[in-house]
């Protein structure tokens, strides 16, 4: 099971931290990330991270998100700066099994396991 935490109201250029936590039978996990769903708009992956720290963002959000993990504790962490009302979606962790494999390329992550999703709200 994947716990995120973190979302709330925040204004435009503010910053706000998620938080991401697998509990459970969980010995380790192979790449997390952050997907996001806007109202009305598909879901898209936000960033990756793999477990070896490579990292992945989308071109929105590069330059002022950071994505981070903590492999003993299985979680992952995303630090959003400078945000814009756009920025506003539910965000949802996410994270693959160990044995997942990946293919050539900047790193993804293909959900094998999800959290509840956190409302991230930015007004302008």
């Amino acid at each position: 099971q994947l716990q995120a935490s973190g979302g709330g109201l925040v204004q435009a250029g503010g910053s706000l931290g998620l938080s991401c936590a697998a509990s459970g039978s969980f010995s380790s996990l192979n790449n997390m990330g952050w997907y996001r769903q806007a109202p009305g708009k598909q879901r898209e992956e936000v960033a990756v991270i793999t477990r070896g720290g490579r990292t992945n963002y989308a071109d929105s959000v590069k330059g002022r998100f950071t994505i981070s993990r903590d492999n003993a504790k299985n979680t992952v962490d995303l630090q959003m700066n400078s945000l814009k009302p756009e920025d506003t979606a539910v965000y949802y962790c996410v994270a693959d099994r160990v044995t997942t494999k990946y293919g050539a390329g900047d790193p993804y992550v293909f959900g094998d396991y999800w959290g509840q999703g956190t409302l991230v709200t930015v007004s302008s």
